[in-house]
């Protein structure tokens, strides 16, 4: 319960206050990414972001941590260590189904979006 309710103190905060370097549209877990201002390569690892991550859990947990700085689970912090450590535990999982480009591509791509969040 906890947990819960400090992700939903997180998404109240955030819904309003999201950074302008980060197009955010939809809510919830339709929530997802505007890439149409990415670099080309940054929209190629979004097209796998979009692809692989949303097979265990929505975009939003996502756009949250970078937005806020914070994981809306664990409630660490969620900088560019963090997204290295989430990349090699993504690729250590056996249901993910990611390889090692995939994974470099998506760990590129937050941390692209954490300098475009101002984290």
């Amino acid at each position: 319960m906890k947990k819960f309710l400090v992700t939903m103190l997180l998404l109240a905060a955030t819904a309003s206050s999201a950074h302008a370097g980060l197009k955010v549209v939809g809510r919830g877990d339709a929530m997802r990414l505007d890439p149409t201002s990415f670099p080309p390569a940054m929209k190629a690892n979004y097209d796998v972001m979009r692809t692989k991550c949303v097979k265990c859990h929505t975009l939003e947990r996502t756009i949250v941590a970078i937005q806020t700085g914070v994981a809306p689970i664990s409630g660490q912090p969620f900088d560019r260590t963090a997204t290295k450590a989430y990349g090699i535990k993504m690729l250590r999982k056996p249901d993910s189904n990611m390889t090692k480009p995939e994974v470099k591509a998506t760990v590129d791509l937050m941390n692209y979006l954490l300098s475009e969040a101002g984290q």
